[in-house]
């Protein structure tokens, strides 16, 4: 095993560690209410929020108004050169432009913040010199912290541009609180990939209608098996005579009672009365929490005491959740 002490490398990552770290403590003592009245501008603006900035500030700027407009502030990145090539016809007079620089002495940015002063569009600006160009011409200033740069040269943006996106986050998760932004609307933003199936809904995944192994509570055993089999769920549901959803039984069940008399039994005499259920707006990840705890495959969803599906877990781990 190496051992830590002695390896540069590991030696370099944890003084890169420390040097960012110490950049992120400077950010949090330069929090003041300028951060209050950014964040009052950016929930008070009727368009779009956009955001900009010259090479590593730009990569930021990128990864702040995605995680913005994921969030429920409509938002998107103009590269600063583009801008100047006609990309400023995008800006709008209900927009709000946050640029950002850590010099704040951007060339590039000449043209946006001309632009933004001679329409009236409101501007803030990012940067860790108040008196730069940008500073002086930002309607509300973030500061960024004054530290080194965790570059052995001085030189690489490195803290810098951690900090400036943890303060992208900081806008971020402040705006979600604001606007009460909901799962739902989250999983409408992240319809595909690993966030899209696990904030899923049950109804969106359940078997339903003819898919569903349904039978009153008088059922027989041969009815059972037969409705089991062909169905290809491994479960039934019963309901009473009034469609109320009373029970289950499982082919699990059936194994077990191999060795009983079930020549005369009714689905009454052998199912699992008042078993778990799942509700069809439940999310899907809820559903397999379920499954997964109480170690069962199968749960029917019951919705105002009325089975209106069924869903396997099969059905959750091919859809990606787990």
């Amino acid at each position: 095993m190496i051992n830590k002490l002695q390896n540069s490398d590991i030696l370099n990552a944890v003084q890169t560690i420390d040097v960012e770290i110490e950049a992120l403590n400077e950010l949090k003592e330069l929090l003041d209410e300028n951060l209050s009245k950014a964040l009052d501008m950016i929930e008070q603006t009727q368009g779009r929020v956009i955001i900009t900035g010259m090479g590593k500030s730009g990569h930021i700027g990128k990864k702040i108004a995605a995680s913005l407009a994921s969030t429920g502030t409509p938002s998107f990145f103009m590269h600063p050169a583009e801008a100047s090539h006609g990309d400023l016809g995008m800006v709008t007079d209900n927009d709000l432009i946050i640029a950002i620089s850590n010099s704040g002495e951007s060339r590039e940015l000449i043209d946006i913040l001309n632009y933004s002063k001679r329409f009236g569009i409101k501007l803030i600006s990012i940067t860790k010199n108040p008196e730069s160009s940008l500073g002086k011409a930002g309607d509300i200033v973030l500061r960024l912290p004054l530290s080194k740069e965790a570059c052995p040269l001085g030189l690489a943006p490195t803290s810098s541009t951690t900090a400036t996106l943890v303060l992208g986050d900081i806008l971020t998760v402040a705006m979600i609180e604001r606007r009460g932004f909901s799962k739902v609307q989250f999983n409408q933003r992240h319809p595909g990939g690993k966030l899209g199936s696990i904030l899923q809904k049950v109804k969106d995944m359940m078997h339903k209608d003819d898919e569903m192994p349904i039978l009153k509570t008088d059922a027989s055993i041969n009815e059972i098996i037969i409705e089991m089999t062909s169905k290809r769920l491994g479960c039934v549901g019963f309901v009473d005579e009034n469609n109320i959803f009373c029970g289950m039984f499982t082919d699990g069940d059936l194994r077990r009672c191999l060795n009983a008399d079930l020549k005369n039994a009714k689905a009454y005499d052998i199912m699992t009365k008042n078993p778990f259920t799942a509700h069809p707006e439940m999310f899907a990840s809820e559903a397999i929490k379920i499954l997964n705890e109480k170690k069962i495959t199968n749960l029917f969803v019951v919705e105002d005491n009325k089975a209106v599906g069924v869903i396997h877990i099969h059905d959750l781990l091919k859809a990606g959740i787990a």
